[in-house]
C-alpha cells in the first residue's frame, strides 16, 4: 500500500506541471502531435484514394452478384415455363397420337369390312353367274336330250310303222331309246 500511495503522490505532483505529466507517463508530446497529424493525413489519404476503390470494387461485385441472382431467377422461371410448355406439348402430342391410332384402327376396320363386303358381293356374283351358267348348261342339255329323244322316237316309230316289229320288239326298242336318251 505504501507503494500505491507513493505513485499517487507522484502523479499528483506531476499534475502541477503538464510537462512533467507527459514525461512521467513516458510520452513525448511533440511526437504525439506529429503522430496525430500523420494519422489524420493517412486517414484522409486512405479516404480519398484507397477506400473509394475498395468501396467501388465491393459495390461492383455486389451489383454483379445481384445481376447474377436476377439472371438465375429469370433462368429458373424460363426453365419452369419451358418445362410446363414441354409437358403441355407432350400431353397434346400423346392425345393426337392416340387419336391418330384410333382413327387408323377405325379406318382399318372400315377397310376390312369394305373388303369383306366386296368379297362377299363378288362371291355372290360369281355364284349367281355360275348358277346362270349351270342353268344355261342344263337348258342346253335338256334341249339336246329332247332332240335326241325326238330323234330316237322317230327312228323307233319308223321301225314300228315299217311292220317289222311286234309289240315285244316295240317295247324293247322304246326301252333302248329311253336308255340311250338317259345316257
Amino acid at each position: 500500500m505504501i507503494n500505491m500511495t507513493g505513485q499517487l503522490y507522484y502523479l499528483a505532483s506531476a499534475e502541477a506541471g503538464s510537462d512533467n505529466l507527459f514525461a512521467a507517463l513516458g510520452i513525448d508530446w511533440q511526437m504525439l502531435i506529429f503522430q496525430m497529424i500523420a494519422f489524420v493525413v493517412l486517414v484522409l489519404l486512405l479516404g480519398k484514394f484507397v477506400f473509394p476503390v475498395f468501396v467501388k470494387a465491393i459495390d461492383d461485385r455486389q451489383a454483379k452478384l445481384d445481376e447474377a441472382g436476377k439472371a438465375a431467377e429469370n433462368a429458373e422461371k424460363k426453365a419452369e415455363e419451358a418445362e410446363a410448355t414441354i409437358q403441355a406439348t407432350l400431353k397434346k402430342a400423346r392425345t393426337e397420337a392416340a387419336d391418330i391410332v384410333n382413327t387408323a384402327k377405325n379406318e382399318a376396320t372400315q377397310m376390312i369390312e369394305k373388303a369383306e363386303s366386296q368379297a362377299k358381293t363378288r362371291s355372290e356374283r360369281i355364284v349367281a353367274e355360275a348358277q346362270e351358267d349351270i342353268q344355261k348348261d342344263v337348258l342346253a342339255a335338256r334341249k339336246t336330250l329332247e332332240k335326241d329323244t325326238i330323234s330316237l322316237v322317230k327312228k323307233a316309230a319308223g321301225l314300228a310303222v315299217a311292220g317289222i316289229a311286234d309289240d315285244k320288239l316295240d317295247t324293247e326298242l322304246v326301252k333302248k331309246s329311253v336308255e340311250g336318251a338317259k345316257r
